[in-house]
């Protein structure tokens, strides 16, 4: 399975959301998962099986497919709480 974090249109944010999940997926215990980030214009559906994004750029991924839409990069507990609940229903943990 391979996760894709997004952001608007420079690769920091993206990157830094990447990493959060990465950090998120090592609590987890949760293996096996590929994370890697893009800007929104160059994500395309192929890239990944999940797509996670702040809530701000949102709206123009509805192209992409599954995606996770949370509040805030930075927010952990967000990020956790919204990424455990899609892996969840994945059957992933």
């Amino acid at each position: 399975m391979k996760i894709l974090a997004v952001c608007g249109s420079g690769l920091g944010s993206s990157f830094m959301l990447e990493m959060n999940v990465q950090q998120i997926l090592g609590e987890l215990g949760v293996s096996g998962i590929e994370v890697e980030h893009s800007d929104l214009s160059s994500a395309t559906p192929d890239q990944a099986d999940l797509f996670i994004a702040a809530k701000d750029i949102a709206d123009g991924m509805g192209h992409l497919g599954e995606v996770i839409v949370i509040d805030s990069i930075i927010d952990m507990d967000g990020i956790r709480y919204k990424l455990k609940e899609a892996l969840e229903k994945k059957g992933l943990i």
